[in-house]
């Protein structure tokens, strides 16, 4: 049987076809083929002593203490969006921010971005979503405090030191 198309008139025709097919059906047909994650940022953040500030979230599995953080909107820059959470979060500013480190996480498609700080004001929570915002020396974290968020911030610190 002869061979009506080759791989390349095949790719071309496609091709052409895609070219006129409506600027929302090329979009939307997009989006349904990619991965689409999360985005979240959280932030390691300390007061002139060294302490760590953390948060009892009502939404946090366990014991709920962590560093605080949150969603990033569409379209926000994720510093922005830190700043954002903290303000509605517990009523706080920061100054000095750097970028320590990002991951993803597959199974939750979601990608978070970390930074460490410094604190401006005196947190106090302000949000449904926070319990409790407490100052905590790093050799006196909460024993409820997850492995995970141990991690974060021993990650966070380690970054520090080499930069």
């Amino acid at each position: 049987m002869p061979v009506l198309f080759s791989p390349a008139m095949l790719s071309d025709f496609l091709g052409a076809i895609w070219r006129h097919l409506p600027a929302f059906v090329r979009r939307n047909a997009g989006s349904a083929t990619q991965s689409r994650f999360a985005v979240t940022v959280g932030a390691v953040l300390f007061d002139d002593a060294g302490r760590i500030l953390l948060l009892d979230h009502v939404f946090r599995a366990y014991a709920g203490w962590g560093i605080p953080g949150g969603f990033v909107m569409k379209g926000e820059n994720p510093e922005d969006a830190l700043r954002r959470e903290l303000r509605e979060e517990v009523a706080i500013e920061i100054k000095d921010v750097k970028l320590v480190f990002t991951r993803t996480l597959g199974p939750l498609k979601q990608v978070e971005i970390y930074f460490r700080a410094r604190v401006i004001g005196d947190p106090k929570p302000s949000s449904f979503e926070i319990k409790r915002a407490q100052w905590f020396a790093l050799d006196q974290l909460p024993p409820g405090l997850s492995k995970d968020q141990r991690r974060l911030i021993e990650r966070a610190m380690a970054r520090d030191e080499k930069s």
